[in-house]
């Protein structure tokens, strides 16, 4: 481990692991084509955190600052106008499993807006986070993942800096840890086995969150990177890659139209709600359905949104 001091970083780099930096071969053409085109990138040294920030970890941020999460707030009419009234209530996204097999082109077969869902009630009132201390922090939405980054010290890492970490030094193999989904019948990561969404066989032994130390860590010692939740970066969406285009994160987008609108969402022309990229997909995500448990898949989601499977975790770059 090398000396924070030594290289102007905060001491916040205690249960972190430091990325010496490289280029590699971003994005993929081979899946989805929002991963489009493969591409070189370089990405400055930066530490990670080893593991997805967990409850315990979040649970000491609202203490020491009051802060309210984004889903224990009402939401306020003028901004989604058009909305029933009865919807305009504290809430967030939860998975909810049919009991039956559902047309997968409907994702509202299995999602529902819980009144009353927070990250200490990950299920809704009576729920609680008893005996999950070490599991990922949920129903986080991005303005809540930033300030716990700006209490920490860190940030929230670029998309570039997480996929570069996530493959944990290597990019020449279908998974993050080979060529198999699963390796001599062992499970590398949280995600879903059985027929998507109504049977989950639970196969690696988790219907929804596990531990963050639950499975394997990678070739850099990160956890997690693949399955369990979902997480933030600070990159806007784009519905291809830009090859060529500087990956800078954090310049708003143009709601007027043409390439640069499209951190929008297309499908609610009249509210304009920037959309974050989301890295490793979930326990959620199926070969029968969501085959996102690669580095180079990703997911727009707007930044008003927290759900049930998606959390985050914080980088501090060196200066």
């Amino acid at each position: 481990m090398v000396d924070a001091a030594i290289l102007d970083v905060p001491a916040a780099t205690e249960g972190m692991i430091r990325i010496a930096g490289g280029t590699f071969h971003m994005g993929s053409g081979k899946h989805y084509p929002e991963e489009a085109p493969s591409h070189r990138v370089s990405v400055d040294p930066f530490w990670i955190d080893a593991t997805l920030v967990t409850n315990r970890q979040f649970r000491s941020f609202v203490e020491a600052t009051g802060h309210v999460t984004f889903a224990e707030i009402a939401p306020d009419p003028k901004d989604y106008p058009g909305a029933l009234p009865h919807m305009l209530r504290a809430g967030s996204l939860m998975f909810d499993p049919p009991s039956h097999p559902v047309d997968l082109r409907n994702w509202a077969q299995w999602w529902t807006f819980k009144f009353g869902a927070t990250w200490r009630k990950p299920y809704g009132s009576g729920s609680s986070i008893k005996g999950m201390d070490d599991h990922p922090v949920v129903h986080v939405a991005y303005r809540d993942a930033e300030a716990y980054a700006a209490w920490a010290g860190k940030s929230l890492p670029t998309e570039a800096e997480w996929e570069f970490a996530a493959w944990g030094g290597r990019e020449d193999a279908e998974f993050a840890w080979g060529d198999e989904l699963v390796p001599a019948g062992r499970h590398m990561a949280n995600i879903w086995q059985g027929n998507f969404p109504s049977e989950n066989t639970k196969d690696d032994g988790w219907a929804r969150t596990s531990p963050v130390k639950a499975f394997p860590a990678n070739g850099y010692d990160l956890y997690d990177m693949i399955g369990n939740v979902w997480e933030w970066t600070a990159d806007f969406w784009s519905v291809r890659h830009q090859a060529d285009a500087p990956k800078a994160c954090c310049v708003p987008q143009n709601p007027r139209g043409g390439p640069e609108a499209e951190s929008y969402d297309p499908r609610q022309p009249t509210i304009h709600i920037p959309r974050k990229v989301l890295k490793g997909g979930s326990h959620l995500c199926a070969p029968s359905y969501c085959r996102r448990y690669r580095p180079a898949a990703r997911h727009a989601e707007p930044v008003d949104t927290s759900t049930s499977h998606v959390g985050f975790r914080c980088v501090v770059r060196e200066r």
